[in-house]
Parts: structure tokens; C-alpha cells; sequence
């Protein structure tokens, strides 16, 4: 019976965790947002995955940023249900995916196996992420036109871009 009650408190410590990566991630049950409404998003330069270099200042377009893992399943459902969107139509949005702790190959094989076709930003030491937050993946990070943040949003469930609105 207590081998049945450890196994059950598990299940459950990794369905609340989502897509934790390590021990100390699913032991927290708070996720940390490090940003907050009307700041100013505190990383304005990538280079992608091709190696092109994107400056956030250099668009008017509100941005969306997904901060996400190729092997997160709630990463996996937030990027299908966005390529079936018609976000990823809109002339006047701007999308980076910035995988946290992948490298470029993942990267490169993930954008072909999900058909994705907006830049992705490897973040392989999590130190983009950790401008951001503590733990919690997939994130969305709402900006203006002038990199402001809007709003952000853990993504897990479901209905991932629900609350995806300027």
C-alpha cells in the first residue's frame, strides 16, 4: 500500500511539474516570472538557428516570444496549435521560438518535423531563459511594438494560445 501511495504522489508531483527538467524543477510547485506587465523585455538580440542575427528593435510588429523544449509535450502542443493558428498569418506579429537547453540540430530537426517557419533561438545554457523565469515551460511572452511586455503566459494544457490576446 505505501509503494502505491509513493507511486501515486509522483505521478502527481510530475503532472503538476509539466515539463520540469530536473529534480529540483519538480519539487517546486510555483512557477517564478522574473518579468512583469509593461517592462521592457529584457533580451532584445538573438542570433536563430540559421545564424541570422534578429534585433527586436528594428520591428514596429508586436512580438511573440515561445520559450519552449523539442521534448516537452505541452511545448509540442503549444507549437502545433500555433502553426495551425492564424497567428502565424498575421503580417503584423513577429514569432521566435527559443528553445531552452536545446542546441541547433535539435532545433533544426524540430522545425522540419513540426513544419515550423519563424526563427528559433537555441538557449543551450538557459541563460535567455533565465531572464524570464524559474521554471515552467512552454512560456509565452506577449510584446508590443515597442518591446513592451503585455503579458505572459505558462502555456501548459489543452487550449495553449487561449489566453493569447494584445
Amino acid at each position: 500500500m505505501k509503494q502505491l501511495a509513493a507511486i501515486f504522489m509522483v505521478t502527481m508531483a510530475l503532472t503538476v511539474s509539466g515539463c520540469a527538467s530536473s529534480v529540483s524543477e519538480t519539487e517546486k510547485v510555483e512557477y517564478l516570472t522574473y518579468v512583469s506587465v509593461g517592462q521592457s523585455v529584457p533580451v532584445k538580440n538573438f542570433t536563430d538557428s540559421q545564424g541570422n542575427s534578429i534585433d527586436l528593435t528594428e520591428s514596429n510588429n508586436a512580438k511573440l516570444l515561445v520559450l519552449f523544449a523539442t521534448w516537452c509535450p505541452d511545448s509540442q502542443r503549444a507549437m502545433k496549435a500555433l502553426q495551425a493558428s492564424d497567428l502565424i498569418l498575421d503580417p503584423n506579429l513577429d514569432i521566435i521560438g527559443i528553445g531552452r537547453e536545446e542546441s541547433k540540430d535539435a532545433l533544426d530537426k524540430f522545425a522540419s518535423e513540426y513544419q515550423i517557419n519563424f526563427p528559433l533561438v537555441a538557449d543551450s545554457d538557459r541563460s535567455i531563459y533565465a531572464k524570464f523565469a524559474n521554471a515552467g515551460i512552454p512560456r509565452l511572452i506577449l510584446l508590443d511594438g515597442d518591446n513592451h511586455i503585455v503579458k505572459t503566459i505558462i502555456a501548459e494544457g489543452d487550449n495553449p494560445l487561449a489566453e493569447v490576446r494584445w
